[in-house]
């Protein structure tokens, strides 16, 4: 069996597919499966896909399904996922020529240690060559510490296939399509460290319409969903003001829900009342920009 599944959500985007598909079978090294997981797409997906599967290049395992938003292909994929280890890589990126190389290298120096690590955390940078945030300066971090000792930027996450199923699935809210996909890092921050490896991975281009250039409209879309992983940000994060910033939040999308139980339903009560006149002002805030950002999007 290979070691790695490489999943790709994607939605809509047939004509970024090719680029990414380009860069895996470029990869100096093939010991991979490349997931593709369609969710809902409405456009030629299928028939791209269709052509790289027929290409017979790579091994490729197709999964099409209503749509569910990011969160709930990643469900999907730790479902099907039958690999040691497994990383997302976006319909937009692609991968240098060498990082599977580089991946798989790490994983296997760690011998005995592997155990000890729910994965690894690599380096992502811009299409140009530019390190998105900073680099790695210990052999091992959670997510969470690394953030909160002053790393910044986007990182690749390798992870263990049976860390990722060993915690409760992403919920699915009706009418919502948006869970914070940290809510699964979160609670494997609890049990496990991250191996480092200071080589870049990932090539990003993040798109004008992407959920990184767009978060207020994700925060007036989905609420619940945003609710939920404050919730989790109260019970899990070491940090005080990062928990703080998370009641602040939950109180905002709660308005925004309309969930006249979000106090009943909080971790931390006291706090939540307290936070309530800065939640209200969050969500009025959320409503403008909403609404500032829905006319550039629309412009």
């Amino acid at each position: 069996m290979k070691p790695l599944t490489i999943f790709t959500p994607t939605f809509n985007r047939a004509s970024l597919l090719p680029r990414l598909y380009e860069s895996l079978k470029a990869q100096t090294n093939q010991d991979f499966v490349w997931m593709i997981i369609n969710d809902g797409s409405s456009d030629h997906t299928e028939e791209v896909v269709q052509g790289f599967i027929d290409e017979k290049v790579l091994e490729i395992q197709y999964i099409k399904q209503e749509n569910q938003g990011m969160h709930g292909a990643h469900n999907t994929a730790y479902e099907n996922c039958k690999t040691v280890l497994n990383t997302c890589v976006d319909d937009d990126d692609k991968m240098p020529e060498n990082a599977v190389e580089v991946i798989l290298e790490k994983w296997n120096s760690l011998g005995e240690k592997q155990k000890k690590y729910s994965g690894i955390i690599a380096l992502d940078a811009h299409f140009d060559g530019q390190l998105i945030g900073t680099a790695f300066s210990t052999e091992s971090t959670t997510l969470e510490d690394f953030y909160l000792n002053g790393g910044s930027g986007d990182k690749k996450l390798i992870y263990r296939t049976e860390i990722m199923n060993k915690y409760p699935k992403y919920p699915i809210f009706e009418g919502e399509k948006y869970v914070g996909l940290g809510y699964k890092y979160l609670w494997a921050d609890q049990d496990y460290e991250l191996a480092t490896l200071n080589e870049v991975v990932c090539w990003v281009d993040y798109q004008p319409e992407g959920s990184s250039n767009n978060m207020w409209r994700q925060y007036y879309k989905n609420p619940k969903g945003f609710a939920f992983i404050r919730k989790q940000g109260m019970l899990l994060s070491k940090s005080r003001k990062k928990r703080l910033l998370d009641i602040i939040h939950y109180v905002s999308h709660s308005f925004k829900s309309r969930n006249g139980r979000f106090i009943a339903e909080s971790p931390r009560k006291f706090l939540t009342i307290a936070m309530i006149p800065l939640g209200f002002v969050l969500y009025l805030y959320t409503i403008y920009q909403n609404k500032k950002q829905g006319g550039l999007y629309h412009r």
